[in-house]
């Protein structure tokens, strides 16, 4: 099998659920798991800060024997004298991967295009597929399946959202993306999802509707209202987006042994409430602990020898 990519969950689609296993099982061996990644070296680009991504990448490779070498877009030649193109190809002849947190898609898959070794996406405007990876490995471990498990996006339809999309479609679980109408997933990645679900016996819905989206909900989900590249100031987005807050009122809704999940940084107060994040059913930090395991199952399967 040729060089292949992390960009899209679709890129992975056939194996996003060994990925999921796999997670779970490196997580349980950490410490035990030997060196299968010894003498790589994986190149991560931010253009983007980090704290979750950076770490998790880094001390992923690591554990796995492998070196992690960090670059800061900012002080490359590429877009200022070096084209994307010349730099892929030059990365690809120093390392064996390459990890990239980048602020637009086009970009990215440009890299991805031209780069000889694995390109895995760390987060751009469109998805943040190892994110949702970390979010499948976290449901698993708390109800143990997918089928008749039932997702609920509140609040800005943003690249986890996309990614969320895909992700719960592959799996076989429902999923409910309740966003403002100006606000809503890309509509492509919807659209294709919806497809994946009814192939693998699920839903995604489409909703505006928080009380009624979250009724029965097993997985209650929310992220930052304020999107990376928005320019939406703080007010305008605690108006348009405030009746969609993860608050006591919206849990009560749920299953009683709904989780809460949230990619993290928190604006707590604004997406989801102090209480809610620190409540029992928050697996917020079980989920933010799974990016470590999300990146050893990515950095294993495309990487290895």
């Amino acid at each position: 099998m040729g060089k292949r990519n992390l960009i899209s969950v679709v890129d992975m689609k056939d194996e996003w659920p060994a990925l999921v296993d796999l997670g779970i099982k490196l997580k349980k061996e950490r410490g035990h798991h030997g060196d299968p990644l010894k003498g790589k070296t994986l190149a991560m680009m931010f253009e983007k800060p980090s704290t979750r991504t950076r770490t998790s990448f880094d001390v992923a490779i690591t554990e796995l024997g492998g070196h992690a070498l960090y670059l800061d877009v900012s002080k490359m030649q590429m877009g200022h004298g070096e084209t994307v193109e010349d730099t892929a190809r030059v990365l690809s002849r120093f390392v064996h991967g390459i990890m990239y947190r980048a602020f637009d898609y086009k970009m990215m898959d440009k890299l991805g295009e031209w780069a000889t070794v694995p390109v895995i996406s760390g987060l751009d405007n469109l998805e943040h597929p190892c994110q949702a990876l970390a979010d499948m490995i976290t449901i698993k471990e708390k109800f143990g399946n997918f089928h008749g498990r039932k997702l609920v996006f509140l609040g800005d339809g943003n690249n986890v959202c996309n990614s969320l999309l895909y992700a719960c479609a592959i799996m076989g679980m429902d999923m409910v993306a309740c966003c403002p109408a100006t606000r809503m997933p890309n509509a492509e990645i919807l659209y294709n999802a919806t497809q994946i679900a009814n192939a693998n016996g699920s839903k995604i819905i489409a909703s505006h509707d928080p009380q009624e989206a979250c009724k029965d909900a097993d997985v209650l989900y929310t992220d930052t209202w304020i999107s990376m590249g928005d320019t939406i100031s703080v007010e305008e987005a605690v108006k348009l987006f405030q009746m969609y807050q993860i608050n006591d009122d919206l849990l009560k809704i749920a299953k009683p042994d709904c989780i809460v999940m949230h990619c993290l940084p928190a604006h707590r107060g604004q997406e989801i409430t102090n209480d809610v994040i620190e409540s029992p059913h928050s697996v917020v930090f079980d989920e933010a602990e799974n990016r470590l395991h999300a990146q050893k199952a990515v950095l294993y399967t495309l990487m290895k020898d």
